[in-house]
Formats: structure tokens, C-alpha cells, sequence
């Protein structure tokens, strides 16, 4: 007889399919229409699907064991940041680490010692009895940017309308670096956690330090580097050789920096070294020549793979973050602390840096740029990622086998805000563009009202007649030496602005309202 077989395996296919499958048919209508974010899009899927039809069961999943949840978690963040880091590489011009390192050097120098400092003082100040140290460890889990969630920022119609060329491909590369720069920061704090509090003899300050510089700086950061290098390097010859003799066809051709994303992580997994920033290393120095770019622009695998990292990714990290928690935590961090700390890192972590070393950056030629840089610092999977290298970090740190009762606080304060912080950037910046397209159109109904209104139509008619009237002051000014078609810069007279030898006089009726050209002139006569 016929029975149905409801599998874990076979609901989850159901869902994530038929969900990418509906969101498919509205995708144009949803990124370009109403410029909403796919991880936003994704992340809501998963809380319906698994707190409102539990439909997704990652606990069962992972047979009710919460370190196999961690562990589960921490794999599929690597898989989709390993991937998302080769194609961040490939996809920014060639030599470009090479070209704008002065900008990148500021970013994520200066850029991410800012947001780490901002962040933990906001946490130290917002939440109830924790010390600093503990906050700079939390601070950095969420201080590098997330790729994935930059990638949809700097993509779509509102990027291409609104977004310099240079400034897509800076947010992409910096977003790809400090995702694998991320460890120095975390394991500074948790190695003096580890071997300096509660220190009987007084040497855990030389271990503490003896470890950061020796295993973060030198094996995960500058191995890594190197083997990005070599990789990428490697990799990039073999694919030249092969290609000139015909060995390697399209399909195998387009496909090649993901499946060189696998062999990284893999690698790097085994020796214990950075496999994030390898792989975007990797990436780069693969398109090092632009060869690759170039050949690979016109083909959409790179974008489709993309989308469908994305929306597993987020639908997943929706369905197991801790919502409960949030409201339900015996009183350690009450809700109405955790939504301000929230806002106040998306507006302060990121913000005043970027401001500060804005001259030094070369993308920010405006306060405009300066503003979207300093706001769209987003956080997402990497943040999930650090959370849980953190949090199996805090299992060894035991004392008679029991884990220490500040290390215990720590890693459920930890727990807490650093998913919130997560969550609270997926809506803030997916909203972030839809809510200003809002703005901009009622402000434009809001004119129109303000037009057609009797009592309002006179001090906005008279308000676009003076903006009317200085436009056509300035084209009408010609040169000293007759010479026309050389516009002279206006000067100042009594404080108005007066022009050099007028050619036109334009009546009230073009002007739209005020005091005629001729009027005005006569009031304030040139200088000239």
C-alpha cells in the first residue's frame, strides 16, 4: 500500500525548493520593484517555516543535541562564506588589492579597530554587569562586514542607478578581506580571558600573548595569506595551460573558482589555518590578470549559484536563531536593552570611523558617499560564524572539568547579542531601501499637494520661481572680454547674487513670480 514517507529529508527538500520555486516567479517584481533584500526575504521564509508550520526541524536534524546544532551551523556558514569569499575575489577588477590598498588599508586597519572599540562600548555600557573585556569579545564577532549581505546591496537596479563603480567594487573587496580578518580581534580577548583572568602565577599575560601572535597573526593569518597566493596562483596557470590547448571546456571553465572554494576550505580545515580569508586571497589572485573576469561576465551560473547560497543560508540562520531568548532570559539582558543596543551599533559601530578616514578614501568623494559607506557596514553569516568559533572556543576553557561561571555568562551573553545584532541588521538594511524610496515618493505627493493647494501654491510657486530665477542669472552671465559662450562665476552684492554684463532680461511671466529682471537689477547694480 502506498504511504506517505515524511522524512526529514524529504520536508526539507519540499520546502526549500517550493519556496525558491514561488520566490522565483515574484524575484524581478520583489529585488527591482519593491527593492527588497533576498536574506530578508529568506530569513522570514525560515521563521515561518519553522515556528509558525514546523515544517523545518533543525533540532531534529541534528538529534536534539545543541553541539551538533553549533556544529552544523558553524559548517554551513563556512561552506557559504568560503564560496561567496572566491567570488568576491573574482569579481573585483584585476591587481585591485594591488591598485587600492591605500583604501583598503584604512578599512580595515583604522576601519575595523574603530567598529571593534565602538561596539564593545556600547555593549559594556548597555549591558547590566559585564565587564570590558568580555564586550570587546562579543564586539568582535560583529565587527567584520558581511559579503553576502553586501553582495545584495552593491547588485540590482539600485545599485547600478545609485552607486559608483568604484565604491560596488571597494564595499565587495573590503567585505571580502575582513570577513577572514576577523580572528585577531576575537582571539585577543579570548586568550587573555583564558590565560590571564583567574591567573594564580602570574604568567598567563606572556602565554596569552605568546598564542595571539604566534598561532592568529603568524599560522591562521600569514599562512593563509601565503596559501591564498600559491592557490590562486596555481590555479590560475593551470587554467591558462589548459585553455590554450582545449583541454577544459565551458561548463568546467565557469564553474572552476567554486569548486576551487571547496578544495581551500577542505585544505585549510585540515592544517587549522584561515580558510576565509585563503579563499578570497585565492579568488583574487586567480583573476589577478582580469583573464577570467573577462571571459566569465556575460555567464549567470556565478549569479544563480549566489542567489541559491543566499536563500539556504538565511532561511536556515531564520529558522535557528533564538527568538525565544530574546524575550525569555531569566532577566540577563532585558528586550527594550537588546532593540537600542541594536540600533545604536547599526548607527554608531561603523559611522563615525568611516567619517573620520574618509579623506583617506579615495570612494568617498562626497558626504553622500561617506554616509552610505559609513551605514552600510552590514552583519550577517560572518557574524554567525565567529559566534560559534567563539563558542567552541568557550567549551575548553574549563576549570576541574566544569566550565568557569564568567565563562559561562560570557558565552550566553554572547549568544544573545550576537544573534540579535544579526537579526536586527537583516531588517534595518533590508528595509533601508525600500523605506527611502517611500520617503522620496511621498515627498514628491506631498509637493504635488503643496501645488494644486490655494493656500500653499503661492509660497511654493514663489519658492521654485526664485530657484528659476538664479539658474537663469547664471547662464546669461558672458566674459569681460565679450567673448560669449565663457560663464563667469556670479558675484556677491549686499548679499544677493548679481551677474556681469547682461545680455537678456526676463520678464515675470518666464520667472514665475517676484520682482521682474529688470527691477532687480536696477536694486542691486552690478559691482562690475
Amino acid at each position: 500500500m502506498p504511504s506517505l514517507v515524511l522524512s526529514n529529508f524529504n520536508v526539507f527538500c519540499a520546502v526549500l525548493g517550493g519556496f525558491v520555486t514561488l520566490y522565483g516567479l515574484v524575484a524581478h517584481f520583489v529585488k527591482e520593484r519593491l527593492y527588497m533584500s533576498e536574506p530578508l526575504i529568506a530569513v522570514c521564509a525560515g521563521v515561518l517555516f519553522k515556528h509558525g508550520t514546523h515544517w523545518l526541524r533543525p533540532e531534529e536534524y541534528t538529534f536534539e543535541n545543541e553541539k551538533n546544532l553549533e556544529t552544523t551551523t558553524l559548517d554551513f556558514t563556512r561552506l557559504a562564506l568560503g564560496v561567496q569569499l572566491v567570488l568576491a575575489g573574482v569579481q573585483i577588477p584585476a591587481r585591485y588589492l594591488k591598485t587600492e590598498w591605500k583604501s583598503l588599508t584604512m578599512l580595515l586597519g583604522p576601519g575595523m579597530t574603530g567598529m571593534w572599540v565602538a561596539s564593545s562600548l556600547l555593549m559594556w555600557g548597555l549591558i547590566p554587569h559585564f565587564s570590558y573585556l568580555h564586550a570587546l569579545a562579543v564586539a568582535a564577532c560583529i565587527t567584520p562586514t558581511d559579503p553576502v549581505l553586501s553582495n545584495s546591496i552593491v547588485k540590482g537596479k539600485f545599485a547600478d542607478q545609485n552607486i559608483p563603480v568604484d565604491m560596488q567594487n571597494l564595499i565587495i573587496a573590503e567585505s571580502g578581506a575582513n570577513d577572514g580578518l576577523g580572528y585577531p580581534f576575537l582571539f585577543f580577548a579570548l586568550y587573555i580571558i583564558k590565560y590571564v583572568m583567574h591567573d594564580a602565577d602570574g604568567e598567563g599575560g606572556g602565554h596569552a600573548m605568546a598564542y595571539w601572535f604566534g598561532e592568529t597573526w603568524g599560522y591562521v593569518i600569514l599562512l593563509s595569506v601565503l596559501y591564498g597566493i600559491v592557490v590562486g596562483f596555481l590555479a590560475r596557470l593551470a587554467m591558462k595551460y589548459s585553455k590554450d590547448r582545449e583541454w577544459i571546456d565551458h561548463e568546467n571553465h565557469v564553474v572552476f573558482p567554486v569548486v576551487l572554494a571547496l578544495f581551500i576550505m577542505g585544505t585549510c580545515g585540515l592544517i587549522g589555518t584561515d580558510d576565509l580569508l585563503a579563499c578570497f586571497v585565492a579568488g583574487n589572485v586567480l583573476n589577478w590578470d582580469n583573464v577570467y573576469r573577462h571571459d566569465t561576465i556575460q555567464d549567470s551560473f556565478q549569479e544563480t549559484l549566489d542567489m541559491l547560497i543566499n536563500l539556504a543560508i538565511f532561511m536556515w540562520l531564520g529558522a535557528v536563531c533564538p527568538w525565544y531568548e530574546f524575550v525569555y532570559n531569566d532577566g540577563r539582558i532585558p528586550l527594550y536593552r537588546l532593540i537600542v543596543l541594536g540600533l545604536l551599533i547599526i548607527v554608531f559601530r561603523r559611522l563615525p570611523i568611516v567619517w573620520m578616514t574618509s579623506s583617506k578614501i579615495r570612494q568617498c568623494q562626497n558626504l553622500t558617499h561617506t554616509l552610505f559607506m559609513g551605514y552600510f557596514g552590514p552583519i550577517g553569516v560572518g557574524a554567525a560564524f565567529y559566534l560559534h568559533v567563539a563558542t567552541e572556543f568557550l567549551h575548553e576553557v574549563r576549570v576541574d572539568g566544569h566550565m568557569r561561571e564568567d565563562v559561562e555568562d560570557l558565552r550566553e551573553v554572547l549568544h544573545l547579542v550576537v544573534w540579535f545584532v544579526i537579526m536586527t541588521s537583516i531588517i534595518v538594511h533590508g528595509f533601508s531601501i525600500p523605506a527611502g524610496k517611500l520617503a522620496f515618493r511621498m515627498s514628491r505627493k506631498v509637493e504635488r499637494f503643496a501645488d494644486s493647494h490655494p493656500k500653499l501654491a503661492g509660497r511654493n510657486h514663489y519658492r521654485k520661481g526664485e530657484q528659476r530665477r538664479r539658474s537663469l542669472r547664471a547662464s546669461m552671465s558672458v566674459s569681460v572680454s565679450g567673448q560669449s559662450g565663457l560663464p563667469q562665476p556670479p558675484r556677491r552684492v549686499w548679499g544677493h547674487e548679481s551677474i556681469s554684463n547682461p545680455i537678456q532680461l526676463v520678464p515675470d511671466e518666464e520667472l514665475g513670480c517676484g520682482e521682474s529682471e529688470s527691477n532687480l537689477l536696477r536694486k542691486y547694480p552690478s559691482s562690475g
